[in-house]
C-alpha cells in the first residue's frame, strides 16, 4: 500500500536523492542538466517547496519514498488571461512504477494547484520521453508550447 501526502522539510533529502537519480536518467534523453552537481541546489528547492505545502510525497508500508512531485503557481512579470499551475518534477522509483503512484502524485498535484486558484495546468519533459508523453497524455495534457534547440556546433547557423 502506498500513502500520498503532503512531504515535510525532512523529505528534501530523499527526494533530492531521487531527483539525482531521474537528472541522470534525463541525460540520456538530451537534458543538460548535471545530476550530482545540482544536488545541494535541489535539496534547498525541495525544501522550499516543503514549506511552501508544494511538495507530496508517496511512501510505501516501510515509510520509505517512493515517489513525490512538486508543483506551484506560475509567477512572472507577464499579464496573463489564465492562472497556470505548473507541475515541476514528477517522479517514481523504476521499481514501482506502472502501479498507479505516478497518477496518484499528479492528481493530488493537480488538486491542491486548483485550490490553490489556478486554471490552466502546465508541465515540462523531454521531448524525447516517450513514456512520459504516454503518462501525460493519458492524464489529460497536450502540446501547447513547442522548444526547439540545436547545437552551436551545427553546420546550419544563420549567417549573413
Amino acid at each position: 500500500m502506498v500513502t500520498i501526502e503532503l512531504g515535510s522539510t525532512e523529505d528534501a533529502d530523499a527526494a533530492a536523492d531521487c531527483w539525482v537519480e531521474l537528472a541522470a536518467d534525463q541525460r540520456e534523453l538530451g537534458s543538460h542538466l548535471l545530476a550530482d552537481e545540482n544536488h545541494t541546489t535541489i535539496r534547498e528547492a525541495f525544501t522550499q517547496s516543503a514549506v511552501a505545502d508544494e511538495l507530496v510525497v508517496a511512501r510505501d508500508d516501510a515509510d520509505e519514498l517512493v515517489g513525490f512531485v512538486t508543483f506551484g503557481i506560475e509567477s512572472n512579470s507577464y499579464e496573463q488571461d489564465a492562472t497556470r499551475g505548473l507541475v515541476q518534477n514528477i517522479y517514481v522509483v523504476p521499481d514501482r512504477r506502472d502501479e498507479g503512484i505516478g497518477s496518484d502524485l499528479l492528481r493530488a498535484a493537480e488538486e491542491r494547484l486548483v485550490e490553490s486558484g489556478a486554471d490552466t495546468l502546465a508541465l515540462e519533459m523531454m521531448a524525447a520521453n516517450d513514456d512520459a508523453r504516454r503518462f501525460y497524455r493519458r492524464h489529460g495534457y497536450a502540446p501547447h508550447r513547442i522548444e526547439l534547440e540545436k547545437s552551436v556546433e551545427s553546420d546550419t547557423l544563420t549567417k549573413e
